[in-house]
């Protein structure tokens, strides 16, 4: 039977030494099978509601164990404190940063196969096959259905340009969302046009950058600013939140634009999978991957949290379709996770928050 613990749990008392803090969560969660048969250990930084129904489906379609972690914090340094005896065998993450920062520290290891280099399009694996996309979301912009005409935003561009002073919401931009998107400006246009984009984004800005990204569209609804960056599937969440029902009012007051439809494409990330380097179970493994990139868990796994599904196909939850289709930048996201740095310390240059 699927069995999870959670590690984000609160400390009873605040502990000054760092190496404990560090190494609390580890104490806290038991310790998960290692050389068993039919057994998988997953290590997750995606959310329990969104995961545990595909380990369920994959147990009852296979038959293996599966036992999972979820955190939103810490796996990686657990992984390292681990070393070879560590029981995981998959990661799973919210979004490609994360699971480049795996591989930075050396802690997956390649996956061979075929199934999954058919299934995902290869601007969403790793060139050397160290990770691979599932679901994917779009950096997109919510405009006031009334203020902004049609047309007058239809790129990042746009939002830096003199017709949106005083007119643009953002959260932080050393945000990873915002950082990953100055990342994908770097690496299409290159760091002074990145750069002079930053700069005219903060000065067309209504407000100093704060809250989500759903924060920015109450901003919207309540006339602070016009236009504002956020994920795709927050949109999803608004529009049917039953129990902040004011959510749904801040959504239906805006439109849903993907940008650079013209030219490149509007900027995407993805959730992503990999296999431990110390995995025990290489080989169930892989069949997990496989089975995540199926019809079945892909449809599963994107109408969860309102996203897409990377394998061509399978189906858009109704909601998402009713967005419309989108032409998403198909570079690699490695190449865009290698300006991760230089987008951060851009953000610094600029002052963006500031």
């Amino acid at each position: 039977m699927f069995q999870s613990v959670s590690t984000n749990r609160k400390p009873i008392l605040l502990l000054s030494l760092l190496s404990i803090a560090t190494a609390l969560p580890l104490l806290l969660s038991p310790a998960l099978g290692h050389a068993e048969d039919n057994v998988l250990n997953v290590y997750s930084y995606r959310q329990a509601f969104l995961i545990e129904p595909l380990l369920k489906a994959y147990e009852v379609k296979t038959g293996t164990k599966v036992q999972a972690v979820f955190a939103n914090k810490g796996l990686l340094q657990r992984l390292q404190a681990e070393g070879q005896n560590s029981p995981a065998d998959v990661v799973l993450t919210a979004d490609v940063n994360q699971i480049a920062e795996f591989q930075d520290e050396n802690l997956l290891q390649s996956i061979t196969s075929p199934t999954l280099m058919t299934n995902i399009p290869p601007q969403y694996r790793d060139p050397g096959n160290m990770w691979t996309g599932l679901t994917m979301r779009a950096r997109a912009i919510y405009a006031h259905k009334e203020r902004v005409k049609p047309g007058e935003v239809t790129t990042y561009e746009d939002l830096a340009k003199p017709h949106m002073k005083g007119r643009v919401c953002t959260r932080s931009g050393k945000h990873p969302y915002n950082v990953s998107l100055l990342a994908s400006m770097i690496a299409a246009k290159g760091e002074a046009a990145a750069q002079a984009w930053a700069e005219g984004v903060k000065s067309n800005l209504a407000r100093r950058p704060q809250g989500n990204d759903r924060a920015q569209v109450k901003a919207i609804k309540e006339g602070e600013c016009d236009v504002s960056l956020g994920n795709s599937y927050y949109f999803g969440k608004m529009l049917t939140n039953d129990k902040k029902p004011e959510e749904k009012e801040w959504a239906a007051s805006v439109n849903i634009i993907f940008p650079n439809q013209d030219d490149r494409g509007t900027h995407v990330n993805v959730s992503a999978a990999a296999i431990t380097k110390s995995a025990p179970h290489y080989d169930e493994a892989v069949k997990f991957l496989e089975f995540l990139s199926s019809d079945e868990a892909q449809a599963m796994y994107a109408a969860a949290d309102f996203e897409y599904p990377l394998k061509d196909g399978v189906a858009v939850d109704p909601l998402v379709a009713s967005w419309g289709t989108f032409k998403a930048d198909d570079r690699n996201l490695s190449d865009i996770v290698a300006q991760h740095g230089n987008a951060s310390k851009m953000m610094d240059t600029v002052g963006f928050d500031h």
